[in-house]
């Protein structure tokens, strides 16, 4: 529960400000020790373009009391992102638009001089489908000579993953959880095939400068000697460009192709996305959570007015879904990978850093459609487990049984003891009865599976 007015957790490494909620308001406070780094952003107009262009969150100033009053040179009010998502749970392509907008707002910068100090991923939010930057805090004035000092940084926040995804497998990815401020480049370079040691991007940026990081007095990640402005802005086109070229494997997994090889018969899918689309337009919520969404099919079912976070484990059906959101304009939906059994936890120092997922914000809807049973029999997730743990995330659930006979479940316990003695239509009422009331309940035609419209005591 936000308190009154509160400092955020993530919110303390930089000195320049920080971020507070006011009456479940964000502001950001600006110290004085950043003066004049913030009247330059202003008065070079490097604000105003990179608003213009949507590359920064856009904010006013205002005049509310300060957080901390002795510190304090300004407040500001940014606009803000009604989810927030981290960068191991974004896919490649995600990822990689996030690093390009990075560089672009890094060469943007150099032109207005001024540069930003670091490379943060986490510096970097989704909104309305598209990268954002939303620390107004990044930008300082540029020195001639200076070195830039987010190079490391850049490095292991974006060009090791992604190269790692690339190269290896998209699901090492996950290593940025583990490594809060970047993949370490000499690990990146390690497990990396020898192949890239010949892409002459690849060597200096990742496998060189892994080497040279480990020497004497390279911890820091700069260049040991002063650079030109022409050299550096040469430098960062040549790793802007590493990352454009970087391309992930083909789409090829069987979850990304599930919604043409499922045991849906066409008149049955037909009547499943009209069930959705009538339960969505009677229910009118703001957000939904579309949980194991697959390639996002009913997710964009719900975006034309509505919020739309749609997860799934599989990585391959989240770059479909985030690739085709782009190709045609739908700015509603945000893409996740995300793993329902072992969602994103409390991570960074004293475990508050980063919020857990289940922390992000309430929904007003829960769609999961198809899951149930991969939840319960493929995870040994009992049903009055998965009935709580839903119950927690939103008032309305809307929900899909599939029964046992279903062929999707008999594929499950083919490889597997049927010990699920409770995983029945009535098992599954009973123990969703628990935390829920049932609203409504049709049977999806031509299929054995049900669709349940639940709601919470508090709904």
């Amino acid at each position: 529960m936000i308190k009154t007015i509160e400092k955020l957790s993530s919110s303390f490494r930089d000195p320049s400000g920080f971020v507070f909620v006011k009456d479940g308001k964000v502001y950001r406070q600006i110290n004085q020790s950043y003066k004049d780094n913030y009247d330059l952003l202003l008065s070079s107009k490097l604000y105003d373009s990179l608003i213009e262009k949507k590359q920064l969150i856009p904010h006013e100033e205002i005049s509310a009391e300060p957080f901390d009053a002795r510190q304090a040179y300004k407040v500001i009010q940014p606009q803000e992102v009604p989810f927030i998502s981290y960068p191991f749970e974004w896919c490649f392509s995600q990822l990689k638009d996030a690093a390009l907008l990075t560089m672009d707002v890094v060469l943007a910068s150099l032109d207005r001089g001024m540069i930003l100090k670091d490379a943060s991923a986490y510096n970097v939010q989704f909104l309305n489908g598209k990268p954002i930057l939303v620390d107004t805090l990044s930008f300082e004035k540029y020195s001639d000579g200076q070195p830039w000092i987010g190079y490391r940084q850049f490095c292991q926040h974006f060009l090791a993953p992604l190269t790692l995804m690339a190269y290896k497998d998209t699901r090492l990815s996950k290593f940025s959880s583990v490594y809060i401020d970047g993949i370490p480049m000499d690990l990146a370079s390690s497990l990396l095939p020898n192949s890239t040691w010949f892409n002459h991007r690849l060597l200096t940026h990742l496998h060189l400068h892994s080497r040279w990081q480990g020497s004497p007095g390279g911890a820091s990640g700069k260049p040991a000697a002063k650079m030109s402005k022409d050299a550096l802005k040469a430098l960062l086109q040549d790793l802007r460009a590493a990352v454009a070229e970087l391309k992930v494997r083909s789409v090829h997994s069987v979850w990304a192709n599930y919604t043409q090889n499922n045991n849906y018969e066409a008149a049955s899918s037909a009547h499943k996305k009209k069930l959705v689309a009538e339960f969505l337009e009677k229910l009118g919520p703001k957000t939904v959570l579309d949980l194991g969404a697959n390639i996002g099919d009913y997710s964009r079912l719900a975006s034309s007015s509505t919020l739309v976070v749609s997860a799934d484990l599989d990585h391959d059906s989240v770059e479909m879904n985030y690739n085709h959101n782009l190709s045609k304009g739908n700015s509603n939906i945000l893409p996740l990978v995300l793993d329902l059994t072992n969602p994103t936890a409390a991570l960074g120092f004293d475990n508050k850093e980063r919020m857990a997922f289940l922390e992000r914000g309430k929904a007003d809807l829960v769609m999961a459609l198809a899951l149930i049973h991969h939840m319960a029999i493929a995870n040994n997730v009992p049903l009055a487990k998965i009935a709580q743990f839903f119950s927690g995330m939103a008032p309305y659930l809307l929900v899909e049984f599939v029964p046992k006979d279903d062929s999707q479940v008999e594929r499950l316990l083919q490889s597997r003891e049927d010990v699920f003695p409770d995983y029945t239509q009535e098992g599954f009422e009973a123990a969703f009865k628990e935390y829920y009331s049932i609203v409504d309940a049709v049977d999806i035609e031509g299929s054995k599976r049900r669709l349940y419209l639940l709601k919470t005591a508090d709904a």
